[in-house]
């Protein structure tokens, strides 16, 4: 087998500008330099980073949330994440994310994985903590939320995706990943 070669000594970035600016993302318009010298344009986003947790209650039944985007016009079913506030770290914010859209709080929370999550053309992180020993609180939701909490099992998650029921790709990956270790631990 021959070693692939380094993209990144082939293409170069020579410049971005920043075609609009929101709250938490930019929208930018990158200068690429090719390996043959032609110059190219990419799309691309910067997004600050995000926190969310895979909260699981006693009986290892996932706690996830379903609630209306905007971006895709329906109901999601995710599990519970949003932006870090200023002064947060990324494990206060998914606490705190948590709380605000179950009602449920944490008495351990550990981390579990960092993705990113459309890596073609956005650098979101997201820092996704396991959430464990749940007790029950309130909701405190925004004005404009309105925000459904749900329990499934591992099977019925897994079943959920393999019938397109949910799509969400920071849940499907943060999950898959908590269910991975769980087996992982029981052939130990």
């Amino acid at each position: 087998m021959t070693a692939a070669k380094d993209p990144k000594q082939h293409i170069r970035r020579t410049g971005r500008e920043v075609v609009y600016q929101g709250s938490i993302l930019k929208f930018c318009k990158d200068t690429i330099q090719t390996p043959d010298g032609r110059t190219e344009y990419y799309d691309f986003i910067d997004h600050s980073r995000a926190a969310a947790c895979v909260a699981v209650n006693n009986e290892g039944k996932i706690l996830l949330v379903r609630q209306y985007r905007e971006a895709i016009d329906r109901i999601a079913t995710e599990i519970p994440a949003g932006g870090i506030n200023k002064g947060e770290t990324s494990m206060q914010a998914a606490a705190r994310e948590l709380e605000e859209e179950t009602g449920y709080r944490a008495r351990s929370i550990t981390p579990l994985l960092s993705e990113i999550t459309a890596i073609a053309y956005c650098n979101e992180v997201v820092d996704v903590f396991l959430a464990q020993d749940l007790e029950k609180t309130s909701q405190h939701l925004d004005p404009d939320e309105s925000i459904a909490p749900l329990f499934l099992s591992p099977e019925e998650f897994i079943r959920e995706v393999s019938e397109g029921n949910i799509q969400d790709s920071k849940t499907i990956a943060a999950v898959t990943t908590w269910i991975a270790r769980q087996l992982a631990e029981i052939r130990q």
